[in-house]
């Protein structure tokens, strides 16, 4: 059996992008290794903290709770700071992410890599799907760090298939079906063309994807993982409130762009 390592920027971000293919893995008998660079301090604050209790200790334990959801054997929190959306003061915090020496960062998470030895690695496409700070310095310290790694590994970008969605949202609409924004504090329908955070559309286009891996039966478990995000994901929420049958068919795949691989995508799964 092998090893997957995924590193993703915030508590909650493994549900959407690689959750399936987490819980796929680890079903069929992988190890299964998240690392997450930040605490999250950036999100919402919920009602119920306990005395002393603060907003990251609430998302740790969530993610803690999301991974036993997907059947993630291990999880390291790198504890930098939240850097919050671009343009934020956040992104000027020295003890952020989004200011991180990319090799001292790097450096940290190639130990994991290579203390796990690790046999797939993902991480995010160029923009981080959608701009966010902490997602750019995703791929930028993942990219650095499978240079770190001296065995044997294989290295794939995490993103969403923008055609895709355009061509979803735009038939859930043509029948009536309401397709609001993941942005719950927005009223706004959600268009992946248009600019999300860093000014470029949502995901990547079709053409430059190289890997589909269909976790249609695996979608339970993706919202399992999400619901364990209380503080984040409510029940009322763009995510949860779809009936299952448009969850499956909205995040039922998982898109991926791997290093020794070149368009046009295919079938298939990361350890092929």
């Amino acid at each position: 059996m092998g090893t997957l390592v995924c590193l993703h920027a915030h508590p909650d971000d493994e549900c959407i992008s690689t959750g399936g293919t987490m819980r796929r893995a680890a079903d069929e008998g992988h190890r299964v290794v998240l690392v997450v660079a930040t605490n999250g301090e950036f999100g919402e604050v919920p009602d119920d903290l306990g005395d002393g209790e603060t907003l990251a200790d609430r998302r740790r334990a969530e993610t803690e709770a999301s991974a036993q959801a997907l059947g993630i054997a291990r999880v390291v929190m790198l504890d930098y700071r939240d850097s919050g959306m671009t343009g934020w003061a956040g992104n000027t915090d020295p003890e952020s992410f989004h200011q991180a020496d990319v090799d001292a960062a790097a450096r940290r998470v190639a130990d994991i890599l290579t203390e796990e030895r690790a046999d797939v690695f993902t991480h995010y496409d160029w923009h981080g799907t959608y701009g966010h700070p902490d997602h750019v310095k995703v791929h930028v310290v993942g990219t650095r760090a499978a240079e770190m790694v001296e065995h044997p590994m294989r290295t794939m970008q995490a993103t969403s298939n923008r055609d895709a969605m355009v061509a979803m949202i735009t038939a859930a609409r043509e029948s009536g079906v309401a397709m609001g924004s993941p942005d719950e504090d927005s009223d706004d329908d959600f268009d992946p063309g248009g600019p999300a955070d860093d000014g470029n559309p949502f995901g990547e286009p079709e053409e430059v994807l190289t890997l589909c891996v269909d976790v249609t039966d695996r979608s339970a478990a993706k919202r399992a993982s999400m619901r364990c995000h209380r503080s984040q994901i409510t029940d009322s929420s763009f995510f949860l409130e779809m009936p299952d049958e448009v969850f499956a068919m909205a995040f039922g795949r998982e898109w991926f762009i791997e290093a020794d691989r070149t368009p046009p995508h295919r079938d298939g799964w990361i350890f092929e």
